[in-house]
């Protein structure tokens, strides 16, 4: 940023609550004291309550309502959450909920960043569940605390419950004269704790009766990010430290194997001022007290690796899945299928390809760490403090309640990146290096070791009748399962690969794969293949389910156009549930639909136009998309004109940070679909850099409508990622309707698409 002058953030090596934090903080509640000394106006003071909290390794009792919020004698509250902040806006959205039950403005409430010794465990920050699982129970303590307060405010006012009324902290009533009483949350409360475990007996806030749930006012985190006062995990600083590389591989080879140490000459790198190579197995980094130095060291490195050539390459890639002797899982079967395509009028079936794909943060993952001999503190991205905690402890060898993991934005994740691998890095160079260590990976570290989103193949064999009803449809695919270990572990410990045990989201999902038709005879197949044999993988934004959806949906338009009908009324005529209706009809609106076949306005001219919808998603909600496209039939190069996108996440929080989701999702998945596929040879990945990763430009970004379909009535689900699957189905779409032609492997490059015309 020119022009912008960046301070960084420093911290003590012992530093257990940064003081902007403890500030901010306004003293953290103590979970033991009894509500006896709460009700007599005991105080253990600001200061105090939030050094005790601090001192203490999570995570804090979830039963207690001290455990997620604190109010303050400034009339204030501070709301512990146990997600952090991705960019969502879910810090924000979390807050109104808190604010909505207390009858405070969002002026009053405030958070603090995540910390084992601080913030409740809340699981991860994925499967977009930030709200739908984080809110029920802030919205609980935030309700039972305001019970409590209302009590405390009956007796100090000398007035029933039933008469008092509450505006921004502030209990008031009128008495028989006409005149008014006041008393505020922080003069009943000043910072002293509740003490008071969960009843459930404290009545929710009627949706009706809703002030700040279902609004959107802005980002907190926004104001600071604009002005570049926002502190990034890169922009943090310990005392005393040093700048660490690790060094690897360019690139890594087939997940089971790792990378053995050839030859290493230490010696190599004598004349960087003050560096130092630090190794613990096949684990091998350097430090110096300049960054640069430690930058010229990784690279003056002389270290030979050897890796096996056992990878299948690229291009033999889906060859060598299909043919794998998989663990099959039939994970849905109902009805006659076999029955129903004997007897249809219609049967489409296809095969279908997706690459490897990298979560390619802006920045690369760093992290920093102060490991002592019985203690650690480790500043990292995680998405999940607590299980952070508990591999680093592993990694160390050091008890899970004697390390500590502080939460910092990084520059973008979508899903499991290099942030704990980083972590683990920095938490090993501090413990050889004795001191502290802020690392920061490389651009080749991070698009060479990620763990990649799944290569997938997919087979679909789909039927109708002649009256346009769906009667039968298969799927089998082929793909294998999550990592388990970071690199940082399975070389420096010799810590053997192993991959996730079998979950809901690694295997073929019976929602994107024909789950909102209303088929009466379906089968699904998950084919898991041996993943120690590929690339590391992982969760990758809407994991798997472009794959899902670039060859479902793809088929429903093929039985559409073969029984003669518009895209968007064939899916019509198939659904029943009234919420996937919503998200089609929303999309179809939005985009002016005009009702034709697919594939039926095919022209001879350079350029061709198409249009496609599509539906789908992740988890729980409703995804429905419309892509605008145009096809240039001699460069084979696609231009996305216009994207819509729409979700039913159930109640809508605030709608507005559900736009600005569903605009990136719509963005990204264009990226997706056009350019990402990570390429490896036989020995290692290839794809390094944004020259050999390419991703979207800014010149290619199409034009975006997003369209959220709030359903108060409805509980909130996820929107982080649940109209990516859609998105991908209907940009599929749009190109056989531009051209007549199915592309079958995605990206759609253009030498794969003038090869699927015909022209290559």
């Amino acid at each position: 940023m020119s022009g912008t002058k960046m301070s960084s953030a420093k911290l003590a090596p012992s530093a257990l609550f940064p003081r902007r934090e403890f500030l901010k903080a306004g003293g953290a509640l103590v979970i033991g004291f009894s509500m006896k000394g709460f009700l007599s106006g005991g105080a253990l003071g600001a200061q105090g309550a939030a050094i005790s909290r601090g001192l203490a390794a999570g995570p804090p009792d979830p039963k207690q309502i001290d455990t997620w919020l604190a109010i303050h004698a400034d009339n204030t509250a501070t709301v512990y959450i146990g997600y952090v902040e991705l960019g969502q806006g879910s810090t924000t959205s979390l807050l109104q909920i808190a604010a909505e039950e207390l009858d405070l403005d969002m002026g009053q409430v405030s958070t603090i960043r995540l910390d084992t010794n601080i913030t409740p465990n809340q699981g991860g920050t994925y499967s977009s569940s930030s709200i739908a699982r984080g809110s029920p129970a802030i919205r609980t303590a935030a309700a039972e605390a305001r019970q409590a307060l209302l009590q405390l405010a009956s007796k100090k006012l000398d007035a029933p419950i039933e008469r008092l009324t509450v505006s921004r902290g502030t209990v008031g009533v009128k008495d028989s004269t006409g005149g008014a009483r006041s008393v505020t949350y922080g003069e009943l409360v000043g910072d002293k704790p509740f003490s008071l475990a969960f009843t459930g007996s404290a009545p929710l806030k009627p949706v009706a009766d809703y002030k700040l749930v279902g609004k959107s006012p802005t980002r907190n985190d926004i104001p600071d990010k604009v002005s570049g006062k926002y502190v990034y995990l890169q922009h943090v600083r310990l005392l005393g430290m040093v700048h660490g590389r690790v060094v690897r591989p360019r690139g890594q080879g087939v997940y089971g194997a790792g990378a053995k140490i050839a030859s290493l000459d230490e010696t190599s790198v004598a004349g960087v001022p003050g560096a130092r190579v630090l190794r613990k197995g096949d684990f091998v980094g350097v430090v110096a007290e300049r960054e640069w130095d430690a930058v010229r060291a990784a690279q003056q490195l002389k270290i030979t690796w050897d890796m096996p050539a056992t990878l299948p390459g690229s291009d033999g890639l889906y060859d060598a899945m299909r043919a794998e002797k998989t663990t099959d899982r039939i994970v849905l079967e109902r009805g006659d299928v076999t029955g129903a395509f004997g007897q249809a009028a219609h049967v489409v079936s296809g095969n279908y390809h997706a690459p490897y794909q990298a979560h390619a943060g802006f920045g690369p993952n760093g992290a920093l760490a102060d490991v002592k001999a019985d203690s650690a503190l480790v500043i990292c991205s995680t998405q999940d403090v607590y299980a952070t905690r508990n591999t680093l402890a592993g990694v160390l060898g050091i008890p899970a309640p004697k390390v500590r993991v502080q939460y910092y934005e990084g520059s973008g994740t979508y899903g499991h990146s290099c942030y704990d691998d980083v972590a683990q890095a920095a938490a090993i160079l501090s413990q050889l290096a004795g001191k502290p260590v802020r690392l920061q990976f490389m651009r080749w570290d991070e698009h060479g070791w990620d763990n990649y989103g799944p290569a997938h193949v997919g087979e679909i064999r789909a039927a109708a009748d002649a009256d346009g009803k769906i009667v039968a449809y298969q799927y089998d695919g082929w793909h294998h399962n999550w990592s388990a270990i970071e690199t940082s572990a399975q070389l420096a410990l010799g810590t053997p690969a192993a991959e996730w045990r079998l979950g809901a989201a690694q295997q073929v999902n019976p929602t994107d794969c024909g789950g909102m038709y209303d088929i009466p005879n379906v089968r699904l197949v998950n084919h898991q293949v041996p993943g120690l044999k590929y690339l590391k993988g992982a969760w990758l934004r809407s994991p798997l389910d472009l794959s899902f959806s670039f060859a479902s949906e793809q088929t429903i338009d093929e039985l559409a156009r073969l029984t003669g009908m518009d895209a968007y009324k064939f899916r019509r005529r198939n659904i029943k549930d009234e919420r996937w209706m919503g998200v089609l009809d929303a999309v179809a609106q939005a985009s002016r639909w005009e009702s034709r076949p697919p594939a039926s306005k095919l022209s001879d001219a350079k350029i061709a136009s198409g249009r496609g919808i599509g539906l789908g998603t992740h988890l729980t909600s409703y995804g429905g998309a419309v892509a605008e496209i145009e096809v240039n039939k001699e460069t084979g190069q696609i231009a996305v004109k216009h994207m819509y996108g729409a979700i039913d996440a159930g109640l809508a929080v605030n709608p507005a940070f559900i736009e600005n989701q569903i605009s990136g999702q719509l963005v990204q998945t264009v990226s997706r679909m056009l350019h990402e596929e990570v390429t490896f040879n036989k020995t290692n990945v290839t794809s390094l850099d944004w020259n050999s990763y390419p991703i979207l430009r800014f010149e290619e970004c199409p034009e975006v409508t997003p369209i959220v379909v709030q359903r108060v009535d409805q509980k909130s689900t996820g929107a982080g990622e649940e109209v990516m699957a859609a998105a991908a189905g209907a940009i599929a779409n749009a190109f056989f309707d531009a051209t007549g032609v199915h592309m079958r492997e995605f990206p759609l490059t253009p030498n794969r698409v003038l090869a699927a015309l015909g022209r290559g």
